[in-house]
């Protein structure tokens, strides 16, 4: 059988890249979705009503399985719906504008959907890259599935450009929300609906890129954006504490993204630890996996509290 044929056989990928003022970016992006070993793919661009030039280099781009759609400017959460709505692909990946995804990608994260099939979204590590290069940093997230859902209580544990999910998933959790009252963080309020329903798991390697730019806002430490992930880690901590609410978990939360502004009460240690530990034995009854592939992440989790609490006790101290 010629590879072609073979290719044919393979579930068929839709990768959705948002496009808004992408240049000088997009062609080394697109280039690295282009070359991957894996090929049978759908390429799903969605110009999002770009102002620079970025319109006309993707007219020019000939490839059949690059698929141009342009709109008026609808932000990215509605942006990525659009783009999963064209789409007709089994599994669909994301990737954005200004990172680039190694050779293996999406190969690697084929082969793991169709060997895991309670699995419904697998990411990747990530090197961090600026404009001067590798910058020698990396998201190097957990692997596991129970470790991820332990730390989406907390934050997200997942680089959004190098994630694949089944499109099945979709059908169960809804699509990005595009209310502007939870989102941005647009992927960790969808990763945090689709860990209820299905395992999710990152491959422990690095097979993509990330790009910071200074003006991105997922890293200005802008308040909106970070209560946002505070008010999502809460909702998060208190479905594992049976949607039962408590001070100690906005606590927890608070802390855990040192905004101390958000603390209302005094927080004590015990209770600290005492939720912890009853979260942890929520995620292990709810993922029926190992206590022990928890025991690293609950220690880690809870000494980067720990030492919150201390900055937060020194600065009520002054």
């Amino acid at each position: 059988m010629d590879n072609q044929k073979i290719e044919s056989r393979l579930p068929l990928v839709s990768i959705i890249l948002p496009v808004y003022n992408g240049m000088p970016y997009l062609e080394s992006s697109i280039k690295s979705i282009r070359t991957q070993t894996y090929r049978n793919f759908e390429l799903i661009i969605v110009n999002d009503g770009s102002k620079d030039n970025s319109m006309n280099f993707l007219r020019d781009i000939k490839d059949s399985r690059i698929r141009l759609f342009e709109q008026e400017n609808m932000g990215l959460a509605a942006t990525l719906n659009k783009g999963i709505g064209y789409s007709k692909g089994e599994f669909i990946a994301r990737h954005d504008q200004d990172d680039i995804s190694l050779p293996l990608r999406l190969e690697k994260q084929v082969a793991f959907l169709i060997n895991n099939h309670d699995y419904a979204l697998v990411g990747t590590w990530a090197s961090i890259i600026n404009n001067d290069g590798e910058t020698g940093r990396a998201h190097l997230h957990p692997a596991e599935n129970i470790q991820l859902q332990f730390e989406l209580l907390f934050d997200n544990p997942f680089v959004h450009s190098s994630v694949m999910l089944r499109k099945s998933i979709f059908e169960a959790v809804g699509l990005y929300s595009t209310d502007k009252n939870r989102q941005p963080p647009e992927d960790y309020e969808l990763w945090s609906r689709i860990a209820r329903h299905a395992k999710i798991a990152n491959i422990p390697e690095v097979l993509h890129l990330y790009r910071e730019i200074p003006s991105s806002m997922s890293r200005t430490g802008i308040n909106p954006f970070l209560d946002k992930v505070i008010d999502r880690s809460i909702e998060n901590l208190t479905w594992a504490n049976k949607n039962e609410t408590d001070e100690t978990i906005n606590i927890i939360s608070a802390l855990a993204h040192r905004a101390y502004y958000r603390i209302r009460t005094k927080p004590k240690l015990i209770k600290i630890f005492l939720m912890l530990l009853k979260l942890s034995l929520a995620v292990k009854k709810n993922s029926g996996e190992s206590i022990l592939k928890l025991k690293k992440r609950f220690i880690l989790r809870y000494f980067s509290i720990l030492n919150s609490y201390k900055g937060y006790k020194f600065q009520n101290q002054k």
